[in-house]
Formats: structure tokens, sequence, C-alpha cells
């Protein structure tokens, strides 16, 4: 079974960069297109902070920041209850989209962001972010069963 959740890392990762690979080499920096009309257009561009720019250019602070996560996410699913799937499966998912993005900020200085949300103002992100979100939404569902658990154990 600890299998599984490496090889959903290693998909998540290649996945990740496979996209941004072709993004980089078949979209123009900047140019927009419409994928589902109204709801999400293709914009490539570069980003050296995070969302919404902030801390950008402060590329020292993401290596640090991005080694940290990486340690304790990766110590967090070792020492996770082997039977706590949901738990597991969310650090799975922060993992991947912590190391997707920090392959691109250790190998281009920037990272490569391509999802913009047309009906509403909402920074451009890529799939690694999207791995982010989806990793702590499972990891609060993770939490909410297992306090539900606590709360039925009393």
């Amino acid at each position: 079974m600890q299998l599984i959740y490496w090889l959903l890392f290693a998909v998540l990762v290649v996945g990740d960069q496979s996209l941004k690979y072709y993004v980089t080499n078949n979209i123009a920096t900047m140019s927009v297109h419409d994928f589902i009309p109204g709801i999400l257009s293709i914009t490539h561009i570069t980003n050296t902070g995070a969302a919404w720019s902030m801390l950008e250019g402060k590329m020292l602070f993401f290596y640090l920041v991005t080694i940290i996560a990486v340690v304790v996410l990766v110590y967090l699913f070792v020492k996770a209850d082997k039977k706590d799937y949901l738990y597991r499966f969310s650090l799975i998912f922060l993992l991947a989209g912590t190391v997707g993005n920090a392959i691109d900020r250790f190998t281009r200085h920037f990272v490569v962001d391509m999802f913009n949300l047309d009906f509403i103002n909402f920074p451009i992100f890529n799939l690694a972010d999207t791995y982010i979100t989806i990793g702590v939404v499972l990891i609060i569902g993770s939490l909410i069963i297992q306090l539900a658990g606590e709360k039925n154990n009393k």
C-alpha cells in the first residue's frame, strides 16, 4: 500500500512538470487562450513570488521555506498512522504541489503559472497550486473525520 502513495506523488509531479513544459514551449508569455469561455483561460505567466505576486523576487526566502516544507511533509507522512489513508493522501498532494513548484524555483528561478479564472479576480495558478489546495481540503476532511471519531468514542 505504501507504494501507491509514492506512485501518486510521481504521477502528480510529472503531470505538473509536463503541463508547465507544454505551456512554456507552446504558449507565448502573457498570451491568453480561452479554454472554457468566461470561466477558464490559459495565460502563460512567470511568477517570482507567491499568490498575487506577494514577496516577489524573494527567492532565498522561497528556497528556505520550500526545503523546510518538504522535510516537514515527508516527516509527517512517515510518522502518520498507516491506517489514516485520507491524511496520508493529503500529505502526498501537499508534497507533490510543493515539489512541483520547487522544481520551477530551483531550475528556472520562477514558477510557471497558467490557469486564469475569468469569472473572478484570482491569481493565475498552476497544477501544483491545485494539488496544494486539494491537500488542504483533504487534511481538513481528515481532521473532521478524526474529531467526529473521537466524539463518538466518548
